[in-house]
C-alpha cells in the first residue's frame, strides 16, 4: 500500500498526520481487500475531514474499484 499526498495538502506534519489517519482506515479494510498493489491519494480537502467522513470516503473509493469480498 502506498500513499500519495502532495505538498499542496500542507506541510510535512499535516501530510504525515493525514497519512497516518488513512493508514488506520485502510488497516480496517485489510481483510476485505483483494491481493495487489494499491496507491491511495488525497486532496487538500481530506485534511479537514472528521475521521468518520475520511473513513467513508476511502471505503467508497475502494468500493468503486471493485474491492469486493475475498473468495
Amino acid at each position: 500500500m502506498a500513499y500519495a499526498i502532495g505538498r499542496s495538502v500542507g506541510g510535512a506534519v499535516v501530510r504525515n498526520r493525514l497519512r497516518r489517519r488513512m493508514r488506520a482506515v485502510v488497516s480496517e479494510l485489510g481483510p476485505q481487500l483483494r491481493p495487489g498493489a494499491y496507491l491511495v491519494g488525497a486532496a487538500p480537502e481530506a485534511v479537514s475531514l472528521p475521521f468518520g467522513e475520511l473513513q467513508q470516503m476511502v471505503t467508497g473509493a475502494f468500493d468503486d474499484t471493485g474491492r469486493g469480498e475475498r473468495r
